[in-house]
């Protein structure tokens, strides 16, 4: 599914939060949205799932123009945001239409597709934080979304399962081929996973530049062509500057 952004700019009670923001996302394509904090990477996000709709400029979803939550788009949050007195299989099919039996064997496959297959039962509370957001992907996906928008959904967790996940998540698109929009503030974690990087830089945010990431997959972390990408990135950022020491 295509995805077009054109001149979108989103204003906060005056204050103007990213401004001209302009993307074209080919079908089954990672973006990566990276940028430091405070740039307007989440609000773009918002903007695409319809969860914010007061924006300027125009977002097309398979050609058509859409401000509104969009039925084939689903949203990886952060933090899991699963409900505690619902089980883990209860909390994928919480709010699907349809018959509950085909519901239930639609979230096992999803479930077995994250390695939870045998945690159905399971609460909230009895889950680690990677196994939570395993769930939180398996319900995103059980309404077989064609837009995948994932908000910096790994950065609560740690450095190992970070990478466990971003694999996981890398598994699963190569089943669904569905088009990714990743927010993140890890360089590597862009450079690992997406097909191309657009740069957010400033306040009101804009786009500063463009990179494609040629290097074939599966990626080998901490090649060189990664790390001269890296490079480039936290200079365009201006994040490679030396400084000079202050006494």
């Amino acid at each position: 599914m295509s995805l077009e952004l054109k001149n979108v700019s989103r204003t906060f009670s005056g204050k103007t939060v990213v401004q001209n923001i302009s993307i074209s996302v080919k079908p089954g394509e990672i973006i990566g949205l990276l940028g430091t904090s405070g740039c307007g990477k989440s609000t773009v996000l918002r903007a695409i799932s319809g969860l914010d709709n007061e924006y300027d400029g125009e977002i097309d979803i398979n050609g058509k123009k859409t401000k509104e939550v969009h039925d084939e788009t689903g949203f990886i949050f952060q933090e899991p945001r699963l409900l505690p007195w619902l089980t883990v299989i209860e909390n994928i099919i919480f709010g699907l239409k349809g018959k509950k039996k085909e519901n239930l064997e639609r979230a096992e496959q999803y479930l077995a597709n994250v390695g939870l297959d045998d945690c159905g039962d399971l609460y909230p509370r009895q889950l680690s934080g990677g196994m939570a957001q395993r769930v939180a992907i398996a319900r995103a996906l059980v309404t077989s979304p064609e837009i995948l928008l994932l908000d910096e959904p790994f950065s609560a967790l740690d450095a190992f399962t970070k990478m466990q996940l971003q694999d996981l998540l890398l598994d699963i698109w190569n089943m669904y081929q569905s088009t990714l929009v990743l927010v993140t503030h890890d360089v590597d974690e862009a450079l690992y996973l997406c097909d191309r990087v657009v740069i957010l830089r400033g306040q009101p945010g804009e786009i500063v530049k463009e990179i494609t990431i040629e290097e074939q997959r599966p990626r080998q972390r901490g090649s060189q062509d990664l790390a001269n990408l890296k490079t480039e990135i936290l200079e365009s950022l201006e994040l490679n500057t030396p400084r000079s020491l202050i006494v």
